[in-house]
């Protein structure tokens, strides 16, 4: 980072004001709900829900503090004052070193105001900042690759406890008076509209996706690539208007996932069910990806699952898929760990999320001395089970097959801290909303094995973990 550039992230940094107001309260009985109900109150302009590992939610809330970045330059906005700074086409190195400053700037004033592992910050990650780290840098186009929240407030939702963090008394009170209120019923939702159509809505486009499925395995066959994670976009009726809160509640009642989230966030809005995390940082260095790879259907038959899991452990081609994946996770945490510490902790498990099981594995290591969270990031972004392999080839196939930009889908939402630890959820199973348009994209991995029918029937498969918890306005 230039001297320049070091100047204006701690100019900005100083002006971000530390969590200085912290208090306990007795833990929420049903805290996701209690999450959904903090975001539905309109507290900020901006707002998260992150559900992270062990059953902890947290709530994130603010406008005044952001950093977004994109192909050009980065802006980071505070106390009605806003930095830029470019990115000589490093935006993700450029994003880093912006929320590095808060680090330094911050540690002083937020002892005793945050907890050990030091400031949070929340937001996410397009899919298209994959094709600056490995493809065709003209591919990532001219919308924001990047963007993160710092909080006014923030609200940890455990088995044990609420904690309660803000900038001042005000935000204090704030969720302080929202949280002592009884638990009410969810505004009226419409959902049958859905009910009835969640099928329909299912396979639009599913025609279209079998030719680029074939055209890919074309590809394939040519010797371009071994696998692409090819997906469809599946664009909600103008006519209905999605409640995303609503949605997360009923959705992630009836999910099993890895991570979730809600969020209305640097221009998009989303309800989502991850399967998986892209990565997996702690303060102590430890970092870990979890491929998924390999998908049969879940359903009420316990018969019939176990059938299909079985089906699934001995199919050449799910096989096939989940072990170039885990193969190419393996290098990518070799490039930024220490000799000799990764490791595959779990191989070829059988995992349900939601309306599908997979095959799971799990590859851990140690960051080296002179790599970080944004270092693994990098080398980890997009998941191998979003893109393909090789990555590069995989990222130019998908280019010429998918239906326009990804933009959300496939990317990542995360909560990192400045100690260090950076948690990243891969973004599928997902409602996406976007000015005044709202979509729902599924993919499957396809390989030189792959037929058309299969790969439509799996991304349905993946659909009916959201599709039928869609939830609308009343009005």
């Amino acid at each position: 980072m230039s001297t320049g550039s070091r100047n204006t992230w701690q100019a900005w940094a100083r002006s971000v004001p530390p969590l200085a107001c912290v208090s306990t309260r007795e833990p929420s009985p049903d805290p996701m709900a209690t999450a959904t109900r903090l975001a539905r109150a309109g507290l900020a302009g901006q707002y998260v829900v992150y559900e992270a590992a062990g059953g902890v939610w947290h709530f994130a809330a603010g406008s005044d503090v952001s950093v977004t970045a994109d192909t050009g330059g980065v802006t980071a906005r505070a106390a009605g004052r806003t930095w830029t700074s470019r990115t000589d086409g490093r935006p993700l190195a450029a994003f880093a070193g912006a929320l590095s400053a808060l680090r330094d700037a911050n540690d002083e004033g937020n002892k005793g105001g945050e907890n050990g592992g030091g400031r949070h910050f929340y937001g996410w990650a397009a899919f298209e900042l994959a094709h600056l780290l490995h493809a065709d840098p003209a591919s990532a186009g001219d919308q924001p690759l990047l963007h993160a929240l710092i909080p006014s407030v923030e609200v940890t939702l455990g088995a044990d406890s609420t904690v309660v963090r803000a900038v001042d008394e005000a935000w204090a009170r704030k969720v302080a008076d929202l949280l002592a209120e009884p638990a009410a019923g969810q505004p009226a939702a419409r959902d049958e509209p859905v009910r009835g159509a969640a099928e329909g809505i299912i396979a639009a486009g599913s025609a279209a996706y079998g030719r680029a499925v074939a055209r890919t395995v074309g590809d394939i066959r040519a010797g371009l690539l071994e696998k692409a994670v090819l997906s469809r976009k599946v664009p909600l009726p103008a006519e209905h208007h999605p409640d995303f809160p609503a949605t997360y509640l009923a959705g992630r009642r009836a999910n099993t996932p890895a991570r979730s989230y809600l969020l209305d966030l640097g221009g998009y809005r989303a309800a989502g069910f991850s399967p998986e995390t892209v990565l997996e940082v702690g303060d102590d260095g430890r970092v870990s990806t979890q491929p998924l790879a390999g998908t049969r259907a879940l359903g009420a038959d316990p018969a019939e699952n176990e059938r299909r899991r079985a089906e699934l452990l001995s199919d050449p081609k799910e096989i096939h898929e989940h072990a170039v994946s885990v193969r190419l996770a393996w290098d990518e945490m070799a490039a930024v760990c220490g000799p000799g510490s990764v490791v595959v902790e779990e191989y070829m498990a059988v995992r349900p999320r939601g309306s599908v099981q997979h095959l799971a594995s799990r590859v851990t290591g140690r960051l080296r001395a002179d790599t970080g969270p944004w270092d693994a990031f990098a080398s980890l972004f997009p998941a191998i089970t979003a893109t393909g392999v090789s990555k590069r080839a995989a990222l130019q196939t998908l280019a010429r097959h998918e239906d326009g930009p990804r933009g959300l889908y496939g990317g990542a939402v995360f909560r990192g801290s400045t100690g260090g630890a950076l948690d990243a959820a891969l973004v599928l199973r997902t409602l996406i909303g976007a000015g005044d348009e709202a979509w729902l994209r599924a993919g499957a991995g396809v390989t030189g094995q792959s037929s058309p029918e299969r790969e439509i029937e799996e991304t349905c498969e993946k659909l009916r973990s959201v599709a039928p918890y869609l939830r609308f306005s009343a009005d």
